[in-house]
């Protein structure tokens, strides 16, 4: 039976992605330098945009925008999984309920933050969507993050013990999926879809706080045994199922 690491394994197996988080940010921070000119991008909030983010407030579940694609994007989420369901994609099925069942743990804390200071983090606009379910996400928002961890399962090497550059290629790949979402959320806060406030919230931020923890849910839970599996996934839905049954009707969220 292979024992288990010792803590100054555990450590020093922690250095290498800790070094590659921190590269990855100093370039998003470069990239920041050279583009902060930019029409087309942000990479950290603005102030300014607390107007628009006052009026998206407004906007929390109402149905004046409402139209057929929310039907339509849940159709295809639902066959999606029906799908993989069918195929006996286990692990694919956890990999996308934990990385959503983070998500929405995420967007309760979001609107939690917006009830109590004044304002969310990151906040969507009402013309951008169908539904603003949350503050921070929209109906089309919350479809891609339900598949999301699915998807990109797909991507990782059969051998969950693999090495890449010395690194757990399930970590590596959290790290740059990570990444990768974190640099595409610049031109999204760059749209008037979606709205950064605090000029001390930007890409590096999201990218260390935000969608590290989403992939790493979503691409090391899967690989634990069945009864973790399960533990996780009860714990974080059951968490989102009370915060919003209780938070929703007392108006804080």
């Amino acid at each position: 039976m292979e024992s288990k690491k010792s803590l100054k394994e555990v450590l020093v197996s922690l250095i290498r992605p800790v070094c590659l988080t921190i590269i990855i940010s100093f370039f998003i921070f470069l990239l920041s330098l050279l583009g902060k000119n930019s029409n087309y991008f942000a990479f950290w909030g603005d102030e300014t945009n607390q107007i628009l983010a006052d009026d998206a407030a407004i906007f929390i579940r109402s149905t004046d925008n409402f139209n057929w694609t929310f039907i339509v994007l849940f159709a295809i989420v639902v066959y999606i999984y029906f799908t993989e369901l069918k195929n006996k994609n286990y692990k694919g099925i956890v990999a996308a309920l934990s990385l959503y069942g983070v998500h929405w743990l995420y967007e309760i804390t979001n609107a939690i933050i917006q009830s109590q200071s004044g304002y969310a983090l990151w906040t969507v606009s009402p013309e951008s969507t169908s539904f603003i379910l949350l503050i921070g996400v929209s109906w089309e928002l919350s479809m891609m993050f339900a598949i999301a961890g699915l998807a990109m399962s797909k991507l990782l090497p059969d051998n969950p013990k693999k090495l890449i550059f010395g690194i757990n290629n399930r970590v590596l790949f959290a790290i740059m999926n990570a990444a990768f979402f974190a640099i595409f959320e610049i031109f999204l806060a760059g749209t008037p879809a979606f709205i950064w406030t605090y000029s001390w919230w930007g890409a590096i931020p999201v990218f260390i706080t935000t969608y590290i923890p989403f992939f790493l849910a979503a691409f090391l839970v899967p690989e634990k045994s069945v009864k973790t599996q399960k533990m996780f996934l009860s714990i974080t839905w059951g968490l989102v199922a009370i915060l919003l049954i209780v938070l929703i009707p007392l108006g804080i969220i």
